[in-house]
């Protein structure tokens, strides 16, 4: 069931959010050559842990997964799309690094991911991550009253695939509040004028992910959790809370 907030409901979101903005900064400002993953995810955690609120990925399992998630954020690096667990991987120069964080405060959630290069970048990564936060972007501008979950997808695909990048299958974002994930499902892909049609009220999760060779294609590697691309070339993550008011949409996740 799509449950519908009310606004006092969203501005409960919003400090949630606004917690998740500022532990995504500090897992940023932290990285450099010779961090490890597990130092991005401890910077982001004592942001959590001083704001009062609880992390949304520490201990979740679905049924998938083969463990609960050891983190409270989930760090992929290069060909690493999403859901790695940190740990004692160290970063090194040229590194591209997805973070993706979530966090519940005072019973409301937030959740978002940012993208970036640790040390001299690649032209080509950095236009990588351009284009991922161009195709977010484009799909929040879609979610809108009266339009529909398939013109969100469709914007984040048209904007993907005119850059000529990859859009990882089977992966996409979610309506979000009292829990990380509630319906309904957010696809990176659609038809216009097809789907759930948004109202005002509706909270989402969008969250595109970019592969840099092309393919759609992933797979997961040793440890059951992290999604990997399938042709060995690197991936961006982008993502945002936001909420359909009347006045168009919002994003709840930003500092």
């Amino acid at each position: 069931m799509v449950e519908i907030k009310t606004p006092e409901e969203i501005a409960l979101m919003r400090e949630a959010g606004r917690v998740v903005a500022h532990a995504l900064a500090a897992a940023r400002d932290l990285a450099e050559p010779g961090r490890t993953t597990a130092d991005l995810d401890r910077a982001a955690a004592g942001v959590i842990a001083v704001a009062g609120a609880e992390p949304l990925f520490l201990g979740y399992q679905p049924a998938w997964a083969p463990t609960p998630f050891p983190g409270v954020t989930c760090v992929s690096v290069n060909d690493e799309i999403v859901h790695g667990p940190p740990g004692q991987r160290v970063l090194a120069d040229g590194d591209l690094v997805s973070v993706d964080c979530g966090a519940r405060l005072r019973g409301w959630s937030g959740d978002a991911a940012i993208s970036f290069v640790v040390g001299e970048a690649d032209p080509a990564d950095l236009a990588l991550i351009a284009a991922t936060e161009a195709a977010l972007a484009r799909g929040v501008a879609a979610a809108r009253p009266g339009s529909r979950l398939g013109d969100v997808g469709h914007a984040i695909a048209a904007e993907a695939r005119a850059a000529g990048y990859g859009l990882t299958a089977d992966h996409g974002g979610h309506g979000i509040g009292r829990t990380m994930h509630e319906a309904p499902d957010v696809a990176n892909d659609g038809r216009p004028g097809r789907g759930y049609q948004l109202r005002p009220g509706l909270t989402l999760a969008i969250e595109p992910m970019l592969v840099r060779g092309g393919s759609d294609g992933y797979a997961h590697s040793e440890d059951g959790w992290t999604v990997i691309s399938d042709d060995g070339s690197r991936a961006a993550h982008c993502e945002h809370t936001i909420a359909v008011t009347e006045d168009g949409p919002v994003v709840l996740t930003l500092p």
